[in-house]
């Protein structure tokens, strides 16, 4: 197998998994202000990482149209689910087109980070898994759920 298809398979498992509890997360609990980060919130920020760091380095980053971090950390509107679902689904085209032709041994291309781009994509995956378990624990504390685990992606055969 190929590192380059590996990476994309974990990516792809990853968000996956990052797409259940947003799935089934009760609407109250979208925008509960009992929450530091709103659900919502931290599956965009999760998203809007895996979008900036599968770019070649930060200069090449656009945001997505109404997606500025910044403007939406400060308060700005509250993202449905249908707006996340569609990040979501940007994202894994994204990881489609990309990831095949990161050069991985190139610097990570983001100023505050001091490793190569392989790393930074393992980072990054990291990063979302990290969140989905997060909202994962959170909705699962509220609504009978069970994480059906992704091991590697959708399109990919499972081997036993």
């Amino acid at each position: 197998m190929d590192i380059h298809d590996a990476i994309r398979s974990q990516y792809l498992a990853a968000l996956e998994m990052l797409k259940q509890p947003v799935l089934v997360c009760p609407e109250d609990m979208w925008n509960d202000p009992a929450d530091h980060n709103r659900t919502w919130y931290v599956a965009f920020h999760a998203l809007f990482f895996t979008h900036l760091y599968l770019q070649d380095k930060e200069e090449d980053f656009q945001p997505r149209a109404g997606l500025s971090e910044d403007d939406l950390e400060a308060g700005g509107r509250v993202l449905s689910r249908a707006e996340v679902l569609d990040y979501l689904s940007f994202c894994q085209a994204l990881v489609n087109e990309r990831v095949p032709r990161l050069r991985l041994d190139a610097p990570a291309g983001f100023h505050w980070h001091h490793f190569d781009k392989l790393e930074l994509q393992i980072y990054s995956i990291r990063h979302i898994q990290q969140h989905a378990g997060e909202l994962m624990g959170r909705v699962g504390a509220r609504v009978p759920i069970e994480l059906d685990w992704v091991s590697v992606a959708p399109d990919r055969p499972r081997h036993s």
